[in-house]
């Protein structure tokens, strides 16, 4: 009675103001994906021959094999990782349960000029080789990390967590009274894995795979410094080399085709595929105990993907910045205050228009106003190279527009505005990360009752009171995590900030790959190791969540 009542409330004429607004705000935040579609379409198409002829098949075969490899990778490590700290007990499980999400603090472009400085032929390890056996160049073979298989196992490091946190809270939700009649059944553990805990997870696997895969197609950093040509490295090639905006373009909307197919690849497996678990009890209250041999073997297994997607390339900068790195100047301080205040406007612009957009949903559960929330959440399945150049396009027309009118009323020259400046930036990472703050904000909506609204609304409140007087105060905490997680993402953002970046304007991001681009790794160290600490915060805070509700669920 009280939801229809709400329901009638919300209904009312008044919050169209609000629905407006929520659809004005997504169709500004779909219009780097537009103006790609539309410079797709109006592109002379000689330079797009060009590409066509010499480079688009190297683009594509290496995207889908870097795609592969890092799926496999991910699947791999993620899979059984999840299923071990779940369902077994083992020395160490509830430590290596939440650090297996450690590595997701690394950006693969820093772990990879890590390894570089680590494995490289004038690294320590090739060189203790050379030395204790006497051997020269050519007389031995070693990984070559400078290739697609080292870009395929940088980035499995990093990106493997998508698939253990989706993964493991799917094992968490699975009813132990089905995995327990299927023991007596004559299942082993083996079986119960294979034939039933992991079809019943599937659809939670394939969202980590998804996410994780989108991922591999957004990174710059990694490809571009271990010189493998994909078609984030080719898309800023050609905007640079070329300065041909359609033919990036056309590139761009290729890439957005493999995204576009991830997306309802995975759509369509959660809506073919659907097990419901029955039960009361969740399998985490009884675990298989893994004793002897097989308990050391499950803590080894757990333990490699931190100690190599955490442990030594932290330890490594650590070391550089310490010991080897010159010592941090002004430029330093300047670097970090420009990536420090950059990522806290970005964060707060983008959870000020999420709180705007959801309450949109909340007020107005109309299909229209859940489209446009969804194409404002889009562009975190883009990569920032797409992005970038579809936020330069519009807003380089919009300041010659400004710039003519200037001078025909006045005769004054003006600069640019907006494309030479932070706001397109800004803009760039407000329509990249979206999505993710409104997953936060939702989830922290959808818990409070609806009677809160009713009640606000019957003491004379507008829907702008009820949000900043009821709903901001309850939603401090999810607030707190979009911003910490939106704030981290900017500062980690590569390709977006390289492109868009004004002129002689830093980041440490930026500042990192200049110098791994110049051979300068030591250098690079310090930089790279202040990205890492701040990304730990919100994985610390995510474990943190993990492990109590895994506690709660004991």
């Amino acid at each position: 009675m009280a939801d229809s009542a709400y329901s009638s409330v919300a209904s009312k004429p008044k919050f169209n103001g609000l629905k407006m607004a929520a659809m004005l705000i997504a169709a500004i935040l779909a219009l780097p994906i537009l103006v790609v579609l539309v410079n797709v379409l109006i592109g002379d198409g000689d330079v797009w021959r060009h590409l066509y002829d010499t480079v688009l098949a190297e683009y594509i075969s290496n995207s889908l094999l870097l795609m592969l490899g890092v799926g496999v990778g991910v699947l791999v490590i993620g899979v059984p990782c999840a299923w071990l700290t779940s369902m077994c007990d083992f020395p160490g499980r509830s430590l290596l349960s939440w650090a297996l999400l450690l590595p997701m603090a690394v950006p693969a472009y820093i772990i990879a000029y890590t390894y570089t400085g680590v494995l490289d032929f004038a690294g320590p390890v090739q060189t203790f080789i050379r030395d204790i056996t006497g051997w020269r160049y050519g007389e031995y073979w070693f990984f070559e990390i400078r290739s697609l298989g080292g870009a395929t196992v940088m980035l499995t490091l990093v990106l493997y967590p998508y698939v253990y946190l989706m993964s493991r809270a799917a094992f968490l939700e699975q009813s132990e009274n089905t995995l327990e009649v299927s023991r007596t059944l004559g299942y082993s553990g083996r079986a119960v894995f294979f034939k039933l805990a992991l079809p019943l997870a599937r659809p939670a696997i394939v969202t980590g795979l998804t996410l994780a895969l989108m991922e591999t197609l957004a990174d710059y950093g990694t490809v571009q410094y271990f010189s493998v040509n994909t078609f984030t490295t080719g898309i800023l090639r050609t905007f640079y080399g070329f300065g041909d905006v359609a033919a990036a373009s056309q590139l761009a909307g290729v890439l957005l085709m493999f995204v576009a197919t991830l997306i309802l690849l995975e759509r369509y497996s959660r809506h073919r595929i659907r097990y419901h678990a029955s039960g009361l009890k969740k399998a985490s209250n009884r675990r298989m105990a893994l004793k002897g041999g097989r308990g050391i073997l499950a803590s080894a297994f757990c333990l490699v993907p931190i100690l190599v997607g955490f442990i030594i390339p932290v330890s490594v900068l650590a070391y550089w910045a310490i010991f080897k790195a010159d010592r941090p100047g002004a430029n330093f301080i300047q670097l970090a205050w420009n990536s420090f205040y950059l990522a806290a406007i970005a964060s707060m612009i983008v959870v000020s228009l999420a709180l705007v957009l959801s309450y949109a949903i909340r007020l107005n559960n109309s299909r229209s106003v859940g489209v446009s929330v969804g194409i404002a959440g889009l562009g975190y399945a883009l990569p920032g190279t797409i992005i970038a150049i579809g936020t330069i396009v519009p807003l380089a027309w919009l300041d010659h527009r400004i710039i003519d009118l200037v001078k025909y009323y006045s005769g004054d020259k003006v600069g640019l505005i907006f494309s030479g400046t932070l706001v397109a930036l800004l803009f760039a990472y407000t329509v990249r990360f979206m999505a993710v703050s409104l997953g936060a904000v939702q989830n922290g909506l959808g818990k409070i009752k609806p009677s809160m609204d009713m009640a606000g609304r019957s003491l004379g409140m507008s829907s702008f009171k009820v949000l900043t007087r009821i709903h901001i105060p309850l939603l401090k905490g999810s607030v707190l995590t979009a911003i910490l997680i939106v704030f981290v993402d900017v500062l980690k953002e590569l390709p977006a900030t390289l492109v868009l970046r004004p002129f002689n304007f830093n980041t440490l991001a930026v500042r990192a790959f200049e110098l791994a681009s110049d051979e300068r790794l030591v250098d690079a160290a310090p930089a790279s190791l202040m990205i890492v600490l701040v990304g730990l915060v919100p994985v610390i805070l995510l474990s943190r969540s993990i492990s109590s509700r895994t506690n709660y669920s004991k």
